[in-house]
């Protein structure tokens, strides 16, 4: 069942999701019960932030000043991205 996202939904990892630089492995990874992601460099950068606290909106206007990208086309790969983690009980939407 996929899950809307809006600009004002406020992600947040599941319960028991950690997200952390693995020294070994040398790259970031997103820790589940019995699951390990190895999220790529675009993932990384918006997964560093969600903090339960900032919004879909929040972070794409973040992305957008930091990589100069047009608004609408982070706010579509970040909600489509967000919402394949929520499918798969990483992220709360």
């Amino acid at each position: 069942m996929s899950v809307t996202v809006e600009a004002d939904t406020v992600p947040r990892f599941g319960i028991g999701v950690k997200f952390r630089f693995d020294e070994v492995r040398g790259a970031w990874v997103v820790l589940a019960p019995e699951r390990l992601f190895l999220p790529d460099e675009q993932a990384v950068e918006i997964l560093k932030l969600v903090d339960g606290q900032r919004s879909l909106g929040a972070i794409v206007d973040d992305l957008a000043v930091r990589y100069q990208a047009p608004q609408e086309l982070i706010a579509t790969d970040v909600a489509v991205m967000l919402r394949d983690l929520a499918d798969k009980g990483v992220i709360r939407l």
